[in-house]
């Protein structure tokens, strides 16, 4: 069983450390917002609804130390505490979301004692977490009616419970598949230079005893070809309201090769990712990190000194690309733009 990926404990965020699974099971506590956005910033935690989590704990750690009397002071210092998380990371939306919703909160409860706001803010994030855990049981439950007995997925990154509050996305999906008695195999990207589906997505997948196969991020196409991959499942750190969709750099070249060799493309993600304030892929804004994450690895430079690196840890995959969207609420299919819009108008 995969090990939890974060928690309230003792009024302290307590994260697994995902830099150095699956050699070694590490947690990591954090004791103020700081450390929450630190540890997002680092990649102690990752995955977007994982990121969305940790933000609303790390409102809540804040929240609890704020000093000060009175209602407004809280109120501005809670405010400034969500612009410290913001900043962490750029690309996912689940972290803005869950910050703006729990300053939504502070506000509608305004009336509310200092002491009482905060423990309205903690028990709102543990909901948060919760909520996350049982949409991804929905969305697998979903999502496993794609998947026919016998099929080998491939999957790119980590999509899975680390990448969550618990059972995962894309993973989700497949152990939904698994749960249903269906015969399931996997076939997980390495995924540079993090090695998110080596390090983690193959250890996930080992916990639960589910066949995974490893290959390098280059190998995809070949495996296409031969006739290995029966459907591609990933997740996503932001979907734009055409379709377009931000998820590990990589994705889009996954995507472009399942379309050349008539493979279904689907992303799972909850409805938290999709941003209709983003009209398209282009506007969707890449986080761009060190370059040593690409020269180096595991502290080792594997580069000549000095050449220069891009590490861009996102793309967009354009929505022609994808076959359908797999959510809590169900699957989503073409065209997109309208089946978001009335979607949203119906909730």
């Amino acid at each position: 069983m995969t090990p939890e990926t974060i928690s309230w404990k003792d009024d302290h965020v307590v994260m697994i450390d995902q830099r150095i699974l699956p050699h070694k099971v590490n947690y990591v506590v954090c004791r103020s917002h700081y450390d929450v956005a630190k540890a997002i910033k680092n990649l102690v935690i990752r995955g977007a609804p994982a990121i969305g989590c940790a933000a609303a704990m790390g409102m809540a750690l804040g929240a609890l130390r704020i000093k000060g009397k009175g209602t407004a002071i809280f109120l501005k210092e809670l405010k400034k505490i969500g612009g410290v998380l913001v900043r962490s990371r750029p690309t996912a939306v689940n972290l803005s979301w869950a910050i703006n919703r729990m300053l939504k909160l502070a506000q509608e409860n305004a009336h509310q004692t200092v002491e009482e706001l905060q423990q309205t803010l903690v028990a709102e994030s543990l909901k948060i977490l919760a909520e996350d855990i049982d949409t991804n049981r929905r969305m697998g439950l979903n999502g496993q009616s794609l998947i026919n007995d016998g099929a080998t997925i491939l999957t790119h990154c980590n999509a899975g419970a680390l990448a969550t509050g618990g059972y995962g996305t894309a993973l989700g999906v497949i152990r939904a598949a698994v749960e249903a008695g269906k015969r399931v195999k996997v076939i997980a990207d390495e995924t540079r230079p993090f090695l998110q589906g080596s390090r983690l997505t193959a250890f996930e997948l080992t916990c639960d005893d589910i066949p995974v196969t490893l290959i390098t991020d280059n190998m995809a196409g070949h495996v296409m070809k031969c006739g290995y991959v029966d459907a591609v499942i990933v997740g996503a750190d932001r979907i734009a309201a055409n379709g377009d969709t931000a998820n590990k750099i990589g994705t889009y070249m996954v995507s472009v090769l399942a379309k050349e060799h008539a493979i279904p493309f689907y992303v799972a993600a909850p409805l938290s990712t999709i941003d209709l304030s983003i009209k398209n892929g282009g506007l969707i804004p890449i986080e761009e990190r060190d370059q040593k994450e690409v020269t180096h690895l595991s502290g080792k430079i594997i580069a000549p000194q000095q050449v220069a690196a891009l590490n861009f840890a996102f793309d967009v995959t354009p929505a022609a690309n994808v076959t359908a969207f797999i959510t809590e609420e169900g699957i989503i299919r073409p065209p997109y733009q309208e089946a978001f819009s009335s979607l949203f108008n119906s909730r």
